[in-house]
Parts: C-alpha cells; structure tokens; sequence
C-alpha cells in the first residue's frame, strides 16, 4: 500500500511562513503551486504545506515522528527556533513543540532512548 501525505498548516501571513519554516524544515519549499500556498517534501509522497488562511491560522496540530530527534531538534535550533515544549510520556516516547508565529503546533516525536540507540 501506498500512502501519500499533504499535511496542511494555515497561516496569516504568507511571506512570514516562508521565511519561518523554512528555518524549521532547514529548507526552502520543495514548491510553491500559487501565491498563497508553499510546501516542503520530508519525505517521498510526504509533504507540509502552508497556506494563507488568516481566519483559520492559529489552529493546526501536527507531528512528525523522526528517527533523529534530538539532532533534528539541535539543527532547528542551530537555525534561531528554541522548542515551546519538550515532553517524554510514560512510555518513553520524547517529542518537542515548536509553534509558529501564528500559533499552529508542529511537533517532532522521537522513541524512547533505549529503542532509539538500538
């Protein structure tokens, strides 16, 4: 089975978000299909993408579970973006919140430690 992903972020103000998740993903847009909407490949068939609604921005939760969290988290920061939140449930499992500007959530997830090393 394949499974393709467009994960959509809505944000206030177009030219910002470029500029602010570019920083976050450590890339420019993979492509930009209008003059309101910008979106970055992660992975094949594995896409986010912004677009100017500024009625709905604020209000979007995403994550991405990664197998390199923590030098993910080091690079974004590298890049001028400090997480909002850093959290390790009971079962392990790590993940770190960035918010943009507008407020939407964009979380990476990593596995436990142990399972991570291995």
């Amino acid at each position: 089975m394949t499974v393709d992903l467009f994960a959509g972020v809505p944000v206030s103000d177009h030219e910002r978000a470029l500029g602010w998740y570019g920083r976050l993903f450590g890339s420019p847009p993979a492509f930009l299909p209008n003059d309101v909407e910008a979106v970055w490949e992660l992975a094949e068939h594995r896409y986010v993408y912004t677009e100017a609604k500024p009625a709905h921005a604020g209000h979007a939760m995403v994550t991405l579970f990664v197998d390199d969290l923590e030098e993910r988290v080091a690079a974004i920061g590298a890049r001028g973006i400090e997480p909002a939140l850093r959290e390790t449930y009971d079962n392990g499992v790590r993940k770190v919140v960035y918010r943009d500007p507008d407020g939407n959530e964009i979380g990476f997830g990593g596995a436990p430690v142990a399972a991570a090393d291995t």
